[in-house]
């Protein structure tokens, strides 16, 4: 394959970009200046290496100056160099006063190209004075600026509290990973809040749909712990050839429902992410619909960069479902994780194994295997705890578990130690019988490389049958689908669980009465 050979202004820039900051600055930039147009225009590229140069070694006391010579540059009759200098102004931290001049350069120019890349930097420095000029940028920039500034100056958050008034006929899906649902749905169906505004709707693989009865908050959805992500479902749109699917897609997510909602929501600028769920990066179809959705509904901004909602578009056989998804980080309902470590527990499904355990009213509960501690915050947080162990080999992730423990503001006495599973009654002094719940999610052996793992997994049955009292139970992810070897140990429920790309089985045994031998 041919080699492509580099431009000279492109060799240039590679040359000056390694040049130190002094020698740039105080010989490169006068020769520049000094020269004639010919030469100036030839040697262009070391505007944008100032621009960068400067910015990872040039003396600070110098912003100002550096910042005055790009701004003098923005009058060269050459639009190239004033477009190099425009790009190389928000890398030096350019703001309001050279927003005056940009936007003075957009009033005299009539190229075209220099409308798009003087749009390109007010999209990074621009402000109010920008949005009144608006008009004069390509839609495409326009939405981009509009977009930028919405999000310096009213940045956009979701009102988890206002009720959702015109709820008749919407749907609400809530999603996780296969293999939750019925928790999802049991724990909907036994929610106070949830019970009283939405009922079942529909229940698949991954995704448990929901119809309001009654006018709901988010944080009504947010009371339950279950699922994975919420999206209301803006509309459906059937899959058909050429730009009209676009379309209709545009449609849905600019129409005066869809537009009331999220105006309703949204406390500032509304600022979404589009997103096509398993059909990978879409760019040039997102980039029509954002331009689409801005002429249709200019207050509707598409905004990559951490904006507080998402545009969901999921295929459904000859459709695609359109939901809204609120982009909350830290999710409220876990803002418990002050740290982590590698291989936690994913949060939902933690909730999903703590409702799984149940409650006596006065448990005991240990995890062997805490890694960040979610499984026993999440119980303790159903109540009827007396007591909380936890015990990890990693001391990093003890001290996490501990961490989030302590965050979580768990009522019930609770402690955690570094060390084996097999070790942990004789060194903490725990008696047979003593412990009415473990609740755990062991290694899976696929990070962190386990020598015997279904070895390890029938030490954990046997630790299980030896310190749970009768009636208590052993709640895990079993990686490997080994059956206790002791007899006392029922299995009472098995689940095959989706665990990001594996299945694994969710279990819960009972411990019986009855004594059993390993074997």
């Amino acid at each position: 394959m041919e080699r492509k050979e580099k431009s000279p202004t492109k060799e240039l820039y590679q040359k000056l970009r390694h040049v130190e900051w002094g020698l740039l600055w105080n010989e490169e930039v006068p020769r520049f200046n000094q020269a004639d147009a010919t030469v100036r225009l030839r040697n262009v590229a070391l505007v944008r290496a100032v621009g960068v140069v400067f910015t990872e070694s040039g003396d600070p006391s110098q912003k100002n100056e550096v910042i005055g010579w790009l701004r003098s540059l923005l009058q060269d009759p050459a639009e190239k160099i004033r477009r190099y200098a425009m790009a190389a102004l928000p890398k030096i931290g350019a703001g309001r006063s050279e927003e005056a001049d940009l936007l003075d350069l957009l009033d005299r120019t009539t190229l075209e190209r220099e409308r798009k890349f003087l749009g390109r930097t007010l999209d990074k420095i621009g402000g109010e004075a920008t949005l009144q000029s608006i008009d004069k940028l390509p839609p495409q920039t326009a939405r981009k600026v509009r977009a930028s500034v919405a999000r310096g100056l009213a940045p956009g958050a979701i009102r988890l509290d206002q009720p959702v008034m015109d709820s008749e006929g919407r749907r609400i899906h809530l999603r996780g990973r296969r293999g939750l649902e019925l928790f999802v749905k049991e724990e909907v169906e036994q929610t106070a809040r949830t019970r009283k505004r939405f009922r079942i709707q529909d229940v698949r693989p991954g995704l448990v749909a929901l119809a309001p009865i009654a006018p709901f908050t988010l944080e009504d959805l947010y009371a339950l712990r279950c699922f994975g992500t919420l999206g209301i479902v803006l509309g459906t749109v059937v899959e058909s050839p050429g730009r009209d699917f676009l379309r209709n897609l545009a449609e849905t997510i600019a129409s005066p429902r869809s537009h009331q909602l999220l105006r309703a929501l949204t406390h500032g600028a509304i600022r979404y992410r589009l997103d096509f769920i398993s059909k990978g990066h879409q760019r040039g179809a997102v980039r029509e619909i954002s331009d689409l959705v801005f002429a249709m509904a200019p207050e509707i901004l598409n905004d990559a960069r951490n904006a507080p909602w998402a545009v969901d578009i999921h295929p459904a056989g000859f459709r695609s479902f359109v939901e809204l998804r609120p982009r909350l980080s830290p999710d409220p309902r876990f803002s418990y994780r002050v740290d982590d470590v590698p291989a936690a527990s994913h949060p939902p499904l933690a909730a999903c194994m703590a409702r799984l355990a149940g409650s006596s009213g006065e448990d005991v509960i240990w995890d062997p295997f805490c890694g960040s501690g979610l499984e026993l915050i999440e119980r303790a947080g159903l109540g009827g705890v007396r007591r909380i162990y936890g015990s990890d080999l990693s001391r990093a992730a003890a001290d996490v578990a501990l961490r989030n423990l302590e965050a979580a503001c768990v009522e019930a006495p609770f402690k955690i130690v570094c060390g084996d599973f097999r070790d942990f009654a004789a060194r903490e002094g725990i008696r047979p019988g003593t412990l009415t719940q473990i609740i755990t999610n062991p290694p899976m052996g696929r990070r962190v490389p386990i020598e015997n793992l279904a070895g390890l997994v029938a030490d954990l049955f046997h630790v299980a049958s030896s310190l749970l009292r009768d009636g208590g139970c052993l709640v895990f992810a079993n990686p490997r689908q080994v059956k206790s070897p002791d007899a006392s140990l029922r299995l009472q429920s098995s689940q095959v669980v989706d665990f990001g790309g594996f299945d694994c089985h969710l279990e819960r045994y009972i411990k019986t009465g009855r004594a059993g031998a390993r074997h």
